[in-house]
């Protein structure tokens, strides 16, 4: 499995920033990882509709801009320093979507943000983050913003199916599994005991002892995952992303979107 070499994390203009980038500077010491931090927002004049065929941008709208990335910039700054991980400062000036996915290409791993419905003015629509993971391709965690410890994950739990996005999210998520204390993978009756053997198989070669978990039947996919997760301690959730655009909407699975709103430990997404 390729290790992770180089750590993009996407910067808003919301309060949560923080948790993202210390956590980004946590796993880059861990696995000796570059780590950059991508400022892009849809500018505040373009999200207030303004004319621009009327004139230039009113100057105080370019000033709120200015000032936004200016925190954005000081706070990377800090971390970098407290944290005594080099962090490269990009900026956008573009459209955050085209932006980030340009750069995620070029990156192992990802780290975006939940989408946070007390926060709206952060710059980015609400499904900005599976809008980046499906478009790239990359693997991605995204943080919740309640916060996440910034430490190298101790005790993570899979979901497994047998689909193309659930083995993309076990993959990439291995090097992240080699340096926890425990792994446990989901499964639901579904999954035959040969298909078990050969997860086993497959995880135990890269050094990964998992143990299996049932989920509940009794309710939905992602109701199941996030109780099994608190069952267990999880401090980090790994699945596929499910879902496809539709115009400038996009719609998501039902088990990505019920995790997606309730997740409160940092999910590892693969499309």
């Amino acid at each position: 499995m390729d290790p992770i070499r180089s750590i993009l994390v996407h910067l808003d203009a919301g309060p949560h920033g923080r948790a993202r980038l210390e956590l980004a500077a946590a796993l880059g010491r861990a696995h000796g990882a570059d780590v950059a931090a991508l400022y892009a927002v849809t500018p505040v004049f373009v999200e207030m509709a303004f004319d621009v065929a009327m004139g230039a941008p009113p100057k105080e709208l370019l000033e709120v801009d200015e000032s936004r990335m200016s925190i954005a910039r000081q706070l990377v700054a800090a971390v970098s320093s407290e944290s005594g991980v080099p962090i490269e400062w990009r900026e956008a000036r573009e459209g955050p979507e085209h932006t980030t996915i340009s750069h995620a290409l070029c990156a192992d791993l990802v780290l975006l943000g939940q989408h946070d419905r007390d926060n709206r003015n952060t710059g980015v629509m609400p499904d900005f983050a599976p809008w980046v993971m499906t478009g790239s391709g990359r693997p991605a965690i995204v943080v919740p913003y309640i916060g996440a410890r910034a430490s190298v994950f101790g005790n993570v739990l899979a979901a497994w199916k047998a689909t193309r996005e659930a083995s993309r999210a076990l993959s990439a998520s291995i090097p992240l599994m080699q340096r926890a204390r425990s792994v446990n993978l989901a499964i639901d009756l579904d999954t035959t005991q040969s298909q078990k053997d050969l997860l086993q198989a497959y995880l135990r070669r890269h050094g990964v002892q998992p143990t299996f978990e049932l989920l509940s039947s009794s309710t939905t996919t992602g109701e199941a995952m996030l109780s099994l997760a608190a069952d267990v301690g999880a401090d980090l959730i790994v699945m596929g992303c499910y879902g496809h655009s539709r115009a400038r909407e996009f719609v998501l699975g039902g088990a990505t979107r019920t995790v997606l709103d309730s997740m409160t430990v940092p999910v590892l997404m693969a499309h």
